[in-house]
């Protein structure tokens, strides 16, 4: 309903508190007036009736100089504003003060004559309204003689009252203010800056910054919606995280399931191609080997040697390209990548595209447990090796590394390195950064091509050396998990 809690609380509360309690001391100051005027008219009943017998008795025999002497002595006894004596008809014999002369057209005079009892009323003399107390003068003889006359003025009434509701009105007021003050201030210490707190920590909650920093402060009904407000953003930052990993799981998956539609289809043109052209070379291979057992000129000899040698790199061609391609049963197995690394760096060193080039390890002594078919394993391994030696000037240094649940085969060379550039488009088939004829551009198509079968990734940097460091992660085969795994599926 209202804008603001603050507002809410003072509007709700301490209003209809100050209302109640304004109406509270005006209903009391009323009660207070009434005892008051019963106060005032008792204390002018009192010296009504203290001089009333010498009234009486100096009217019966006559006696004006006691008369005016006991006129005199209600002066004296109380605060009065006149006083009259009157006889029965109503006519004045003595005065003194402000008073009435005639009061025979009084309705409390005709009511004290008739019942012989004291009345009074509020009425105005001389354009001032005053008290007017009436007391029956008794004879001896039990006859009313007279009536006595006290006056005093209405404000001697209300002065008390009003200087009493002045006070009670100011003090009223101080209080409210302060109960206001104490409320607006108190909520913004104990409710108020908790409330804004929290409030900014809402508003910062979005995609990506659901948590909740800080300890919960304020009340315990504040802390429970601060705790609710951290149990709320972890949950929906968990959900986020679940929904992320969800795409990019669905996202590895359908690129993983095109890749592999492109590998069946190209493996398949692959394998056609090869089977279409493996005859025909085979023919001119067997045809060159006859014509160079004859005899030849040198020059012809040496065109002889070109067209083996050309023979030779569409074989190799071709056998990579079903390297590349080609969809091998699932045959892995645990397989040591230190060891498999051991053994094809020796055998390199033998290559002649190693030749001239130091062949450096750093291979731990440790089983580097992977989950690999070994043959494409190794192929992969070999293919990194040789395309170092081929960029690299005279050194390259081949190394496995333990890391984050991967074991990481880093081959690094001293060669001109890969521009940045470049380096999404080598694992490319048929992309080459070297001069044609010098590489068929398979052999990074085909270390892509087994790291993706084997669920690794690979990474292409710059060496130490300044050359090129090409980096391949293989997960950590733990056998104990998986056995473990496979006993509870069971």
């Amino acid at each position: 309903m209202f804008r603001s809690l603050r507002l809410t609380l003072v509007l709700s509360m301490v209003v209809p508190l100050m209302i109640f309690s304004g109406v509270a001391i005006y209903v009391g100051l009323g009660a207070v007036e009434r005892n008051l005027n019963d106060r005032l008219r008792e204390d002018l009943e009192l010296v009504a009736r203290a001089v009333s017998g010498p009234l009486s008795q100096a009217m019966s025999d006559g006696d004006e100089i006691v008369l005016g002497e006991s006129l005199k002595s209600i002066f004296r006894i109380g605060r009065v504003f006149g006083a009259s004596v009157f006889d029965e008809d109503g006519q004045q014999i003595a005065s003194l003060g402000v008073a009435d002369s005639d009061v025979t057209r009084s309705d409390s005079a005709e009511r004290a004559i008739a019942s012989g009892k004291l009345d009074g009323a509020f009425r105005r003399v001389d354009g001032m309204s005053v008290f007017s107390q009436f007391t029956p003068l008794i004879a001896p003889d039990g006859r009313i003689q007279g009536l006595l006359q006290v006056t005093r003025k209405r404000s001697d009434f209300h002065e008390l009252v009003a200087s009493s509701r002045i006070w009670a009105v100011s003090i009223w007021s101080a209080v409210s203010l302060m109960v206001i003050l104490v409320v607006v201030l108190g909520h913004y210490g104990a409710v108020g800056r908790h409330v804004s707190r929290l409030l900014e920590l809402m508003e910062r909650m979005a995609p990506g910054r659901w948590q909740i920093d800080g300890h919960p402060a304020g009340p315990r009904e504040l802390r429970q919606v601060h705790e609710g407000l951290q149990d709320m953003g972890a949950r929906m930052a968990a959900a986020e995280n679940e929904i992320r990993e969800s795409v990019e799981r669905e996202r590895e998956l359908s690129e993983q399931l095109k890749y592999q539609e492109k590998v069946a289809m190209i493996g398949r043109v692959a394998g056609g191609v090869a089977h279409e052209l493996g005859a025909p070379l085979n023919v001119i291979q067997g045809r060159a080997n006859i014509l160079g057992r004859g005899e030849l000129a040198d020059s012809d000899r040496r065109h002889l040697r070109d067209i083996e040698h050309q023979v030779e790199r569409m074989t190799l061609i071709i056998q990579q390209l079903l390297d590349c391609f080609r969809h091998v049963p699932d045959s892995r197995r645990e397989t040591d990548l230190a060891a498999t690394v051991r053994e094809l760096t020796a055998r390199a060193c033998d290559e002649p595209k190693c030749h001239g080039v130091e062949i450096c390890t750093d291979i731990p002594d440790v089983n580097a447990g992977v989950l690999a078919e070994p043959t494409r394993l190794e192929m992969a391994c070999l293919n990194l090796v040789r395309n170092a030696c081929q960029a690299a000037q005279s050194r390259v240094i081949v190394s496995v590394i333990p890391l984050d649940g991967y074991w990481e085969l880093r081959v690094d060379d001293d060669g001109p390195g890969i521009d940045d550039s470049l380096r999404e488009r080598i694992f490319e088939p048929f992309f080459s950064t070297r001069a044609a004829g010098e590489g068929t551009g398979l052999g990074l198509a085909v270390v892509g091509s087994v790291i993706k079968e084997h669920g690794g990734r690979i990474e292409v940097g710059r060496s130490t050396d300044g050359g090129c460091r090409m980096s391949t992660f293989w997960p950590v085969y733990e056998k104990r998990v998986e056995s473990t795994e496979a006993h509870h599926e069971s």
